[in-house]
């Protein structure tokens, strides 16, 4: 199983210190632009997932191509 913790700073020493003292946890800390990433793809599902439900609308895809 894999989880994403989200760590203040100031305390993610600490808690890297701790898990790597676990035989059974590895832990790997991800950059910068990766958890910028992974926060724009969880904001993505999140708008699809309104949009689905009828909370917010979409646009067709022949629009957003034809504004690139």
């Amino acid at each position: 199983m894999k989880l994403l913790l989200e760590i203040k700073d100031d305390k993610a020493a600490f808690i890297m210190e701790l898990l790597k003292n676990f035989k059974f946890v590895k832990t790997k800390p991800l950059t910068p632009y990766k958890a910028e990433v992974l926060e724009g793809v969880k904001q993505a599902v999140e708008e699809m997932k309104l949009i689905n439900e009828g909370k917010l609308k979409g646009i067709p895809a022949k629009q957003l191509l034809d504004e690139l």
